[in-house]
């Protein structure tokens, strides 16, 4: 009598394993899209012109892409799951440090750190989901940290404001240098 709530407890855990399993495979399909979204974003909220942050993201972004795409079709690594022969480098990953990449770049590492959390997150998602060995998602990183160290410029703030101020019927210049 005893062993009958054991199944129902042992088939529980199974799917509620899976289900578990099946949200952190969907939340690195998402991320993996979400972090480079919000750092080709921030190129037209920041916005130096002299930078052009738009162009710098979509040549880092579409060369680690291109470089992955490439690598995948001249490896042919099986996937640990048997599907395909295209395992190395992962292309999630590689997006997901792209990504990261690009906001630790240009906007320091106040911004960069957590992006970098998120875009290990996604590299541990396509291990959890048998998608990629752990050497396919360290490739992945390199390939995305790479392309965004050649391309990104850091944002650059306008380093000196003149003012003129209106003080006790004079005027004042005022000179203020940013570093």
């Amino acid at each position: 009598m005893n062993k009958i709530p054991l199944i129902f407890v042992l088939i529980f855990s199974i799917f509620n394993s899976n289900a578990q399993n099946k949200t952190i495979t969907t939340s690195g399909d998402i991320l993996q899209l979400a972090i480079p979204a919000v750092a080709f974003g921030s190129t037209f909220i920041w916005n130096d012109d002299n930078s052009q942050p738009t162009w710098q993201f979509i040549k880092s972004y579409g060369t680690g892409l291109i470089l992955t795409q490439a690598l995948k079709r001249l490896v042919l690594e099986k996937r640990p799951d048997g599907s395909d022969n295209y395992s190395f480098p992962s292309g999630h990953t590689t997006s997901s440090f792209s990504g990261a990449a690009f906001i630790q770049q240009r906007y320091g590492w106040k911004y960069g750190l957590p992006s970098y959390v998120l875009a290990s997150y996604v590299g541990y998602t396509r291990v959890q989901a048998h998608k990629h060995y752990p050497w396919d998602v360290l490739g992945g990183a390199i390939i995305g940290i790479g392309t965004s160290y050649l391309f990104i410029k850091p944002y650059s703030k306008k380093k000196v404001d003149v003012s003129l101020n209106r003080i006790n019927g004079g005027y004042t210049i005022g000179l203020n240098y940013s570093y």
